[in-house]
């Protein structure tokens, strides 16, 4: 295979049409608009389904028709209309149907902007609608992970019945690179793979099959919930994934996903050309996150410092898994704002330098550092 400049959101759809996508419905929102273009365009050409619905919530209840009959299907949004969504996603993980997702995040909250954020990931790695469930949630951070991830996402979903996000943000969805494309998967008939047997294709001669995501016996409710915990204990054990770079010989550890661990990689490379010993883990599962593994990696730390575009929302997952055998700096960039290199690598020359505080919150300690240089008219209830 050879390798074509791809733009990242329509990197991802061509990838999702080539995994075997069977069906998209989406509704426009910038910075993913490219992705449903592409989709318009390419699906009909294939003799397959495209809707652009009336709104996010039409898109993602049409997914969640066209998934109970076992068809690869998938819809994609930014940050604003993926909210929009998560009723919907609630009620396809409590029916226990394959379906994905495409995040592109943006600044925010409200409308916010168009810039690249990663302010989704609360809601999409411990929200995604209401009740007791969990996605699997993979965060590419190039136009190349972009594509495999896209591939995986529909594997896993089929494999685990589960929702399958793919995170990304504006910056892997508008920049351009070189890439790989796989080729084309045959397009499996809807409900014809044989783990497909809960599908509901309408096919006469055969027992009644019945999909719903309602239980008015609380007890048999809470069979539903025990049975969807034992399967995310079961991706828990399997499906976790990451990068890890120089971690073998570090004393300072940073820790980044998506645009942001991008970004950090090329800062810690600059650091460990100035001689400190800092080490970078990308998490590549945000769900399942690779908590065993920080944990312990941070038994044998001076530092950690969690680098977010956000306010540190993978920060409060780091510190639970760090549990206090190594201190937790952060350094985040909000609304929209890239961060650059230099940035991160004055936060890891802050950290070697050391002493590094244990005490109260690094939110805390970030905030009173940056929040006066960013803005000095910040807003003060004196």
């Amino acid at each position: 295979m050879s390798r074509e400049m791809f733009k990242g959101n329509e990197a991802m759809a061509e990838a999702a049409i080539r995994a075997g996508l069977q069906a998209y419905f989406g509704y426009p929102i910038t910075p993913q608009t490219e992705l449903l273009e592409w989709m318009a365009k390419r699906m009909p050409e294939l003799g397959r389904a495209f809707v652009q619905a009336e709104s996010e919530l039409g898109a993602i209840n049409m997914v969640y028709g066209a998934a109970c009959t076992g068809t690869r299907v998938m819809s994609s949004s930014s940050s604003p209309g993926v909210s929009l969504m998560m009723e919907g996603l609630s009620y396809i993980a409590g029916t226990e149907v394959p379906a994905v997702l495409i995040d592109v995040m943006r600044g925010g909250p409200g409308l916010g902007n168009i810039q690249p954020s990663q302010g989704d990931y609360n809601q999409i790695v411990h929200g995604g609608g209401h009740g007791d469930y969990h996605p699997i949630v993979l965060a590419p951070s190039s136009v190349q992970e972009s594509i495999d991830f896209t591939i995986q996402a529909f594997d896993l979903a089929e494999k685990y019945r589960s929702i399958v996000v793919v995170l990304s943000d504006g910056t892997i969805g508008q920049m351009m690179e070189p890439a790989e494309m796989p080729p084309m998967r045959p397009v499996v008939p809807p409900g014809s793979v044989p783990s497909a047997e809960w599908a509901t294709t309408g096919t006469p001669g055969r027992p009644r099959r019945f999909l719903s995501s309602i239980y008015l016996n609380p007890v048999d409710e809470e069979v539903q919930n025990l049975r969807l915990l034992h399967r995310w204990q079961d991706i828990t054990a399997r499906e976790i994934r990451y990068k890890g770079y120089f971690l073998d010989d570090c004393d300072y550890l940073v820790v980044g996903f998506g645009t942001a661990g991008r970004i950090a990689l090329s800062a810690v490379r600059s650091a460990r050309a100035e001689g400190i010993r800092v080490g970078l883990l990308r998490p590549v599962t945000l769900a399942p996150f690779p908590s065993d593994l920080i944990t312990e990696l941070a038994a044998h730390m001076q530092g950690i410092l969690v680098v977010e575009m956000n306010s540190g929302q993978m920060l409060d997952d780091v510190r639970l898994a760090v549990a206090g055998k190594a201190p937790v700096e952060f350094y985040g960039r909000l609304g929209g704002v890239v961060p650059f290199p230099d940035e991160i690598v004055n936060e890891i020359h802050r950290m070697a330098k050391g002493p590094l505080s244990t005490t109260g919150h690094p939110r805390d300690r970030w905030l009173k550092r940056f929040a006066a240089a960013v803005q000095p008219t910040i807003y003060s209830a004196n």
